[in-house]
């Protein structure tokens, strides 16, 4: 059951056990299809899914109204945040009774539950994008040869993956750089920062990119076989790409657009190329499945398998509403 979206001016205390979206445009989601069908099967039939709607780069003190909102509201259980993952988290974290240890690195909220009373701040993102990027690149990928990750866009989900593919433990299954574009330099500083933190030796590159053929020339010097990754939220949360038409995938590689749904012109120019480039193009809809599933279970305290005949099922059921 799904009701209209709110907004930080009609919060109203919840009437069923809720899970909040927070998000741009939550209305326009999939998931306000899939979730009364996973509630259905995962046996949460008087939960509630609602959408919390604010702008890009909201005000702190509208974040702070939502959180404490949540914190303070009984039948509020949790929240999973997109889009405003930073910006929510430098606004509220010290409203967070507890911050895991993502969180705490990465300076990002994903998700917000409730654990004995306490409220307690999640980053789901670095499990979800691994899970992801694990469900299309066939095992190996990066020992093949040495390949270039180019992240567009230097938000939370570029924080989670760039933390997952950079792991020491992977060996030489890493890229031979990973490199960050994004269009202001305040958020390329706080990666920067994050990055120097982790236990790794994989080579990063940052680049200052405020327009659409910025970030072609840094495409255009990628390693054959590179990962190209729309994480800007241009296509959702505001129209266009973070790339021109003009611009030239690498050669064998792999354009990975966060999104799904809306506007998809960074999809529509990878898929262009598919053939001539030999081009392996994705949507957002793994990423958004392992997303959600993650933060249910989280939220309504229950265990939802990553893989197997359960996780199966969900996604099918998912796959059902497109």
């Amino acid at each position: 059951m799904t009701f209209p979206t709110l907004t930080v001016d009609t919060l109203r205390p919840a009437t069923a056990p809720t899970l909040y979206f927070i998000g741009v445009t939550t209305g326009r989601s999939s998931i306000q299809h899939v979730f009364p069908r996973w509630a259905e099967h995962l046996g949460l039939d008087d939960a509630v899914l609602q959408g919390i709607d604010l702008p890009l780069h909201a005000p702190a003190a509208d974040y702070r109204r939502v959180v404490q909102f949540i914190a303070r509201d009984p039948l509020s259980l949790g929240a999973l945040v997109t889009t405003h993952k930073i910006d929510l988290f430098a606004a509220c974290h010290d409203l967070f009774d507890e911050i895991d240890p993502f969180a705490a690195l990465m300076g990002e909220t994903s998700c917000l539950s409730k654990r004995d009373g306490a409220l307690v701040c999640h980053a789901k993102d670095p499990i979800s994008s691994g899970l992801a990027l694990d469900a299309f690149l066939p095992e190996g990928f990066w020992a093949g040869g040495p390949a270039d990750a180019l992240l567009l866009g230097a938000g939370g989900s570029t924080i989670a993956i760039s933390w997952y593919l950079s792991q020491r433990e992977r060996g030489l299954d890493r890229p031979a750089r990973i490199i960050v574009t994004n269009r202001s330099a305040a958020r390329l500083d706080h990666l920067r920062e994050i990055h120097a933190a982790l236990p790794t030796d994989t080579r990063f590159e940052y680049h200052l990119t405020p327009t659409p053929d910025d970030n072609a020339r840094v495409l255009a010097d990628l390693a054959l076989r590179s990962l190209v990754v729309n994480a800007t939220g241009l296509g959702k949360d505001a129209p266009g790409s973070p790339l021109p038409d003009s611009a030239v995938f690498p050669r064998d590689g792999v354009a990975w657009d966060l999104n799904y749904r809306g506007d998809l012109v960074f999809l529509d120019q990878a898929r262009a190329q598919a053939d001539e480039r030999a081009l392996q193009v994705e949507d957002g809809w793994i990423y958004f499945v392992h997303g959600w599933t993650q933060v249910i279970a989280e939220v309504f305290h229950i265990d939802i398998p990553t893989s197997g005949s359960s996780f199966e099922r969900l996604s099918e059921l998912a796959l059902a509403t497109r």
